[in-house]
């Protein structure tokens, strides 16, 4: 979920001269620091030669180091914000990487699923590499192809026939830019499963991760295709695929004014980071297995005989990440059979919890700042356990601390009620469950890739509920005077019905409570009164264990006392119409996965109602994204 700007504009002296590339790229990386700010980085090319400068940080280190080291005045540049991925933030790590002795520059965002192949053949070569980054493995490629194999020579297709070339070896997802100083006019650009627009100017032209990137200076744009290239000079865009077969790019026009296009169009954050969940569950998933379809969590650096004999798992994490969790709770014990308990992070070491050395912890944190749960790895660090890390924020403190981490690739999460964060850290919870059953050989190697089959159909499953938000919408703007929301589930429903509660309270400020439907009878039936809205989260009517016909019951326990039924159900499943004044449906999917689905529909909801009462859903009151005291 890195920022993105490339720039050609005509030299000084023309009529129509274009801008500085190194003011037009700062510009963009400024509007796009939202995408990722663990370190930023420009490249202009000037005279024959690549001049780049990057820092880790913010992007205000990048403008320092710009004001003590200046760049020449160019009119092609390159420029990139990061959200680390491979490799912690450091300037060694941050983009452009260079590569044909220096007289190339790519940045990149996404991730490369086959770098450590194309690592080892780099390196067998004779190349050297100097950062921890897939992306450099990409630029070394880049250059050996354009040295060695097109002879650098532009009027053989010069860098955008490399640039085929090289996408044609490349797996995983993936959106590159690249400039060369042997073809000072010309930035080439690829993309696949990643973000990349086009910027149609006059006597200059543009790329961005998204129009933000460019809204200072152009409202038309290109929206290229998947497996697509672009070369851009100052008066020309060529589009081709992979192979070099001519494409078209569809143009429009953008009518967000720039403070909305940081937003991608949407009103506000949360609404854009609810739109972005299928590609944070898909970014989430990649490059975590081998050709072969085996898992493979690199960044699970524990001995797997220590996890062998692992015979209890703690996940400790609060708020949100406590529910993802409490999802996982049910995948692991089902997968693994091995006891699994959920601890809020602030009580667990205040209870002299047993914990030895056959113990995993399970840490979940967006941020990886939270005190709470810092405090408790370290405690657990004390007293024996073996420590892993799920985080959205490479580098941060508590995957530092942990012995393992297991990152998500969420991008940056701006509005403080997570949303596709939680999705994420769910996704990134079954992959632990699952690589723990690959290890300890409690699931076959088929069923595994059975499980990682339907899991890599869940972004595609999420977008479909995203196309038909409408109806979801227009209750959350009709319930905005409610006083009051309850919310059911039973198995994995329970904490998603607790986390659709959460943001209900975070973001509209009314009482609303999350409870398993087989707890109605013993206490809080008693606040159903008529009217009363009750969401309830219904499990699938599939399967020999489906509690399909219990959940049912529940709702018609509550519809008798007047309740107001709104539910969230499999498509298919007709029964349930008869009991609710709403039903909204998810696609089908397996019981354990379907969290990932039936979560969406109520965030939804909570930013609707929020934002018909006038409340910010990107600041909630009283609310810090990061909490970092205890």
């Amino acid at each position: 979920m890195c920022g993105i700007v490339g720039y050609v504009g005509h030299s000084a002296g023309r009529v129509n001269a274009g801008h500085s590339a190194l003011d037009v790229v700062l510009e963009g990386l400024r509007r796009l620091e939202y995408r990722g700010y663990d370190s930023a980085g420009v490249a202009v090319v000037s005279e024959g030669s690549i001049e780049s400068r990057k820092k880790s940080g913010k992007l205000s280190n990048l403008l320092a180091e710009l004001e003590a080291h200046p760049l020449p005045e160019t009119f092609t540049g390159i420029g990139h914000t990061r959200w680390a991925t491979h490799g912690g933030p450091t300037d060694q790590n941050a983009h452009p990487h260079l590569s044909d002795g220096g007289k190339l520059a790519l940045i990149h965002n996404g991730i490369i699923e086959n770098f450590a192949e194309l690592k080892l053949e780099l390196v067998a070569k004779g190349y050297a590499f100097e950062s921890e980054t897939d992306t450099e493995v990409a630029a070394v490629l880049l250059g050996d192809i354009f040295r060695n194999k097109l002879g650098g020579v532009a009027s053989d297709g010069g860098l955008s026939k490399a640039m085929q070339l090289a996408c044609q070896r490349l797996e995983g997802a993936f959106t590159l830019l690249a400039v060369h100083a042997d073809q000072p006019d010309v930035v080439v650009a690829a993309r696949r499963n990643s973000p990349l627009v086009v910027g149609l100017g006059d006597g200059e032209n543009f790329l961005g991760s998204d129009v933000s990137g460019f809204i200072d200076y152009t409202r038309r744009a290109v929206e290229l295709g998947q497996d697509q290239i672009v070369t851009i000079t100052a008066d020309t865009v060529e589009i081709t695929d992979f192979y070099g077969a001519p494409a078209e790019g569809k143009e429009y026009h953008v009518d967000w004014d720039p403070e909305s296009a940081e937003k991608g169009g949407f009103p506000s954050f949360m609404e854009k980071e609810i739109h972005d969940q299928p590609d944070a569950v898909l970014q989430t998933l990649l490059g975590r297995s081998d050709i072969n379809g085996k898992l493979t969590l690199d960044e699970l650096r524990i001995d797997p005989q220590l996890l062998k004999n692992v015979d209890k798992i703690i996940v400790l994490a609060c708020g949100t990440s406590a529910y993802a969790g409490q999802v996982a709770k049910y995948a692991i014990e089902h997968w693994c059979r091995i006891a699994t308990e959920v601890e809020l992070s602030h009580e667990f070491r205040y209870r002299d919890p047993i914990v030895d050395e056959n113990t995993l912890i399970v840490s979940i944190s967006q941020s990886g700042e939270t005190m709470d749960t810092l405090m408790a790895v370290r405690y657990a660090k004390e007293q024996g356990a073996k420590t892993v890390s799920i985080c959205n924020t490479n580098g941060s403190t508590i995957p530092r601390e942990s012995d393992a981490v297991l990152y998500t690739h969420a991008g940056p999460e701006i509005a403080v009620a997570s949303t596709k964060a939680f999705l994420a850290q769910i996704t990134a919870a079954y992959l632990l469950g699952l690589y723990l059953a690959q290890l300890r050989g409690n699931k076959f190697q088929g069923e595994i890739k059975d499980i990682l089959a339907d899991l890599n159909k869940i972004p595609a499953k999420i977008q479909r509920i995203l196309d038909n938000e409408a109806q979801i919408k227009e209750l959350g703007v009709s319930m905005a005077d409610a006083k009051s929301v309850l919310f059911l589930g039973r198995h994995v429903g329970f904490p998603v019905a607790m986390e659709g509660a959460l943001k209900l309270k975070e973001l509209a400020y009314i009482h609303a409570e999350g409870f398993a439907a087989g707890e109605l009878k013993h206490g809080p039936i008693a606040l159903i009164e008529e009217g009363q809205p009750v969401f309830v989260v219904v499990p699938s009517p599939r399967g020999r264990d489906s509690l399909h016909a219990k959940v049912v019951s529940n709702i018609q326990e509550v519809r008798a006392r007047g309740a107001k039924t709104i539910v969230i159900a499999e498509e298919g499943d007709e029964a349930v119409k008869a009991y609710a004044e709403h039903v909204f449906y998810i696609p089908e999917t397996p019981v354990l996965l379907a969290p990932l689905l039936s979560t969406v529909p109520l965030q939804i909801f909570a930013l609707a109602l929020a934002s018909a009462k006038g409340y910010d859903v990107d600041q909630p009151r009283n609310l810090a994204k990061s909490v970092t005291v205890e």
